[in-house]
Parts: structure tokens; sequence; C-alpha cells
């Protein structure tokens, strides 16, 4: 075969497209692996060096952490920063060095060069605290103090150290549940009281009410805020008992200059010797330390702790798009493709809806805040909560306006998923229907929509792709760096559209690109990243999943 018989035939296109793939998946799998080895390394406990570094003038320290990385760099960038460096030097490696202790010497990671330094020791008893302020702790541990008085040192220190730290945890487990569902809960009811009272001056105001009813309604308020008042003093007393407990115990722990730091029980939320652990006792702290990292809050400028409240908005906000976007994106599609008259019109119609699915999605979050939360939302202020004003309550971003908003920018998806869907419906079981006596609708909704399912879940599938992973109109509409409580609780009306949420995506930019502790934050951000993707193929596979289900069953039922 000739080489033009051989184009002819087609061949090289088919080899070009079945290479175009390959390396497409090859590019996503490395993206994956790439992201997973960054990410989900950080939980497992890397060993503490110590080494003596003798400095370029003459200084000797000694150096206690984590390595981070490693990188080699021309001598002539160090000869240029005024370190002397032999001229018989080109390379010289230098290595970055997680020392932690940000209270003590004020910063976590610091770059040291291999020049001076003395081989790598790693001692069983250096210890690294995870603390719930100024980072991690690396260290010696010396003793243990109970109000001031040493309750334990030596072989017995590192025992009684772990039991306190459970102690002190539990009692801080008390403290937050206290805090976010009893406090919250009479929080939550004392302003429904603030808010009653204001709302009967207004209808005094405005002559609805008499002074007379206005009265008895105030005095019954007042002593439901006296109960409230007496639930909370009882609350703040034990909190008080517990704080003061909790700060009974104190940690003294040597540094790696040789001085000796008090680290209070409190602070502590786990101390480990990653030099003195096996390899099951890591696995068992890596899966322990995972599922807090999926599970728990976010600490110390979102670079410590968990994403809980960032995956929870994520999928809460997600589902209720699809709730808003489904009907209308489909009613959308039935008119324009069964009731809509075949004309110019129409067309300049689907070209403005095609148009729509590419506009940047910036303008739909400054639509969204011009229209449905300062016009929209304000007008149900206005309208349905007075006695709030000038505190608003839906005139401000919340998952509501971000729902409508990521709605909106997804609409064009689902309306012409559905209309393709209905435009492969064979006219002749659109007749056949017809022919034995069905009306118009009843052949619409009980032949053709059913059999037409498929595609808007299709439509539905990549909404939801497209909706999990859009940050920038969040970013205006509903979503913050952090939220202080989750958009569902115990209070009624229990789920509430007008709190604001944390997101993943926007999550990664702000640990990633606002982050005043970079190094700190940057496995946070791969291991973000993995769950965002995770959670959108999860999403997605349970859409595709109903869809598979629909199509069988709607097929066999065609059969």
């Amino acid at each position: 075969m000739t080489l033009k018989n051989w184009f002819k035939s087609g061949s090289p296109w088919v080899w070009l497209n079945a290479g175009a793939i390959a390396i497409s998946m090859i590019m996503v799998v490395g993206l994956l692996a790439l992201i997973m080895v960054r990410g989900f390394s950080h939980f497992w406990p890397s060993p503490i060096l110590m080494t003596d570094l003798t400095t370029h003038d003459g200084r000797e320290m000694r150096i206690v952490g984590e390595l981070s990385r490693s990188q080699v760099l021309p001598a002539q960038v160090l000869r240029d920063a005024g370190v002397p460096i032999d001229d018989d030097i080109q390379l010289v490696t230098r290595h970055l060095i997680k020392q932690g202790n940000r209270d003590v010497w004020g910063r976590d990671f610091v770059w040291y060069p291999e020049l001076g330094m003395t081989q790598w020791t790693y001692p069983r008893d250096a210890m690294r605290l995870e603390r719930r302020e100024w980072g991690d702790f690396y260290g010696f541990p010396v003793r243990i103090l109970e109000q001031g008085r040493t309750v334990a040192e030596g072989d017995q220190l590192w025992p009684e150290l772990q039991q306190r730290i459970r102690r002190a945890n539990d009692i801080f487990d008390e403290i937050r549940r206290i805090e976010r569902r009893e406090i919250g809960n009479v929080n939550h009811r004392m302003e429904r009281v603030r808010l009653s009272e204001r709302r009967l001056d207004l209808q005094l105001r405005e002559g609805r009410i008499t002074v007379a009813e206005r009265d008895q309604a105030m005095a019954d308020l007042a002593a439901q805020r006296l109960v409230l008042d007496q639930e909370y003093a009882v609350l703040q007393a034990r909190l008080d008992a517990l704080y003061k407990d909790v700060r009974r115990d104190t940690l003294v722990a040597q540094v790696m200059d040789g001085r000796e730091w008090e680290i209070p029980m409190a602070q502590i939320i786990r101390a480990i010797q990653p030099n003195d652990m096996n390899v099951l006792s890591k696995t068992g702290l890596y899966l322990k330390q995972f599922w807090e990292f999926m599970s728990g809050y976010p600490r110390e400028a979102n670079t410590e702790g968990g994403i809980f409240p960032a995956i929870f908005g994520t999928v809460t906000m997600v589902f209720i798009m699809s709730i808003i976007v489904t009907p209308f994106g489909v009613l959308a599609a039935i008119y324009l493709r069964e009731y809509a008259r075949q004309g110019p019109l129409l067309r300049v119609i689907r070209i403005s809806v095609y148009n729509l699915a590419g506009v940047p999605s910036i303008v739909f979050g400054v639509f969204g805040l011009g229209f449905f939360v300062y016009f929209m939302g304000g007008a149900i202020d206005r309208n349905f909560y007075p006695e709030a004003l000038p505190s608003p309550t839906f005139g401000t971003p919340g998952l509501m306006w971000a729902s409508f908003t990521l709605a909106l920018l997804t609409l064009p998806v689902v309306i012409v998923a559905t209309e393709e869907g209905l435009s492969r419906i064979p006219s002749t079981i659109r007749h056949g229907s017809l022919a034995l006596g069905a009306t118009k609708a009843e052949t619409l909704w009980k032949v053709v929509v059913p059999l037409a399912t498929p595609a808007m879940m299709t439509g539905l599938i990549l909404a939801i792709a497209r909706a999990a992973g859009e940050v920038a109109p969040l970013m205006l509409v509903g979503v913050v760096k952090l939220a202080p409580t989750l958009p569902i609780d115990g209070n009624f009306p229990f789920i509430h559209l007008e709190r604001k949420i944390m997101h993943l995506g926007f999550h990664i930019f702000d640990v990633g690109f606002q982050s005043p502790n970079v190094e700190a934050a940057q496995p946070l951000v791969y291991a973000t990243a993995l769950t965002l993707v995770v959670l959108i193929v999860v999403l997605n596979l349970t859409a595709i999943s109903i869809r598979n289900h629909l199509r069988e069953k709607y097929r066999g039922e065609s059969d």
C-alpha cells in the first residue's frame, strides 16, 4: 500500500485520535497521581531529624525538625547573598526544614545550607506536638506540671502526657459541644425574642396593634428572655469551670537551642514521637489524621484542621442547585421543542441560549449579586423581615443566592441536553400515541418525556460537574473563607438558606493564594483539590447510575 492510499484509508487519523486520547489519559492520571502523592503524603508521620550546623560566620546551632524538601543551587547564588564559599564549589544543596515552634522562632520553615552540617541523627525521644495555635511544636519533653507542681518526668513522662492530652481533648470536645449546640441554641432563641420585640414596636408604630396588646406581648417576651438568661448563665458557669479545669496542666519541653518552653496542655491536640513508631502505628496515625482532615473544622487561618464545612457546603449547594435548575431547564426545553412556533425568533432564542453557555462565570456572579442579593433579597427583607433591618437577612450573600446563581449558570447546559434528547425521540412514537387516542399533552408527558429522561439526566450531570468546581461567581454571592455555622442545624427552620457557606473550590483558592503560611498550606491545597475531584466524580457517578437505570427501565417498557 502506498503512502497516498494509506492516507486515503483514514488509518492515520484513527491513530492520531488514539494517540491524542492516550496522551490525555496519561496527563489526567499523572495529574491525579501528583495531587494524591503531594496531598495525602502530608498525613504520614515524617521522621524528626537533628543536626548541628556551623554557619559561615562561625556560629554553631542545633537544628531539630522535619525535612520538607531539598534544592540544589549554583554556589554563585549564595556568594551573591554574602555567604563566603570556596571557589572550587560549583553547586550547593540546601534543605527546607520544618522546625515549627512559631511562637519561639517566629516562622515554621527555614532554609539551611548543607555546608557546615553534621550527619543527621534521629533521636527516639524527639517529639512533635500538634497544637490548636502557633502550629506544630518540635522538641524534647522534660516534665509535666500540674498547677505549677511537677507530677511526671523521666520514664513516666510520656504515658502521663498521653493520658493528660486525652483528658484535655475530652474537655475541649465538651466545650465545643456546649458552645456550638447548647449556647448556640440559646442565642438563636434570644435573637428570635429580640426580633419579636422589634416587630411589636413596628406594629405599634403602624397602628396595627394597641399599646395594651403590645405591653402584654412584651411581658410574655420578657418572661422568655428571663428564662433564656438563666439558661445562658448556667451554661456559662459550666464553660468557666471547664476552661479552668483544662488550663490545669502544662508541659515543659526543650527546644533546639536548649531553652525550656512551657506549653499549656489545653493547646495540645496530639503528641507523637515518630522516630520511635513502627509501620503499623504510623499507618494507624495516618488513617486517624486523614479522617480528622475530612471530618474536622479548619483552624489556624485554614492551614490546619479539617475541611468538613467546605465539603458540606459544596454538597448542599450542588443539591439545591440541582433541584432548582432541573425543572426550569426541562420545562424551557419542552416549550422550545414541542410548543413554540418554529421561526426566526425561536432561532434567535436558541442562539442566545448557546451563547449564554459561553459567558464567563464571573459575569453570572455580578448578576447574582445585583439581582438576587440586592434586588430580590432586599425586597424579601423589606416585606418579610423588617424587624431585622438594617441588618440584612436575605439581602446579603448566602446559600440560596449561590445556588440560584449556579442554577442560572448551568441552565443552558440542561436546556440544550434536554432538547437534544427530545429531538431523538422518533416521530412514529408520537404518531402512534396520538393514533391510539391520546392527547398531545398525554403523549408528551406519558410517552415522550419519560423516553427523554436519560438525556435530561445527562444535562444534569454536566451541570453538576461544572457547578461543583466553580469559584469566581461564588465569591460574590455566598461563599466565605470561614463560616461559623453550617447551613443545616437543629434550630427551626432547620435549613438556613440565608447563611453563608464554605466551598472546596474557594477553600483551595484561599489556602493556596491567600494563606500567610504558604509552606504549611501547600499540602492541604493538594489534599483539598483531590477531595474536590473525588466529590465531583461521586456526584457524577450517582447521576450516571440514575440515568442508566431510567434508560434501561424505559427501554424495557418500549420493547
